[in-house]
């Protein structure tokens, strides 16, 4: 669980959840993402092209396509729900991922909550574990769709 005293940023400081991201997840910093965007209805993040992390036809492989859709929906999911930390944990249920085309250099994945987290943060107030979708589109260097992804999130009370 994330420190209380470290929440308040999140407000008035987008490089927290990078920050958080990174510390929480190492995966992110290994793997070389980079945080282009992050507000709690938008984040983009970038994949740079390393040969290192390439499948069998020369683009990234799916696992780092995978994991770079993931990385966004829970840096939006953090931004997003940032002050409800301190009585619940943001959990991925499942996700649903759509390979469109072969994906060369960079990648951007882009993720946006399918509804306002006021919703969601009412239903956790009501006493449930709410789900909520979070839909990543990934494009590649000259800009073409090649993923679309939507990954499940659910915010688990403490108890």
């Amino acid at each position: 669980m994330l420190p209380a005293s470290s929440l308040v940023a999140v407000t008035t400081e987008p490089s927290w959840v990078a920050a958080t991201m990174q510390q929480t997840v190492p995966w992110v910093g290994t793997a070389g993402i980079e945080f282009v965007e992050v507000t709690p209805d938008r984040v983009v993040v970038r994949l740079p092209d390393d040969p290192a992390l390439r499948n069998h036809v020369g683009g990234p492989h799916a696992a780092m396509i995978f994991g770079l859709g993931e990385t966004a929906s829970g840096a939006v999911t953090l931004a997003a729900f940032a002050p409800a930390l301190e009585r619940a944990t943001p959990l991925p249920v499942r996700s649903e991922i759509a390979y469109r085309r072969v994906a060369r250099g960079t990648l951007t994945a882009v993720a946006q909550p399918a509804r306002p987290a006021g919703e969601v943060l009412a239903e956790l107030e009501a006493g449930s574990r709410p789900e909520f979708d979070v839909r990543v589109t990934v494009t590649d260097a000259e800009g073409g769709e090649t993923t679309r992804m939507t990954v499940v999130w659910t915010l688990r009370p403490h108890r």
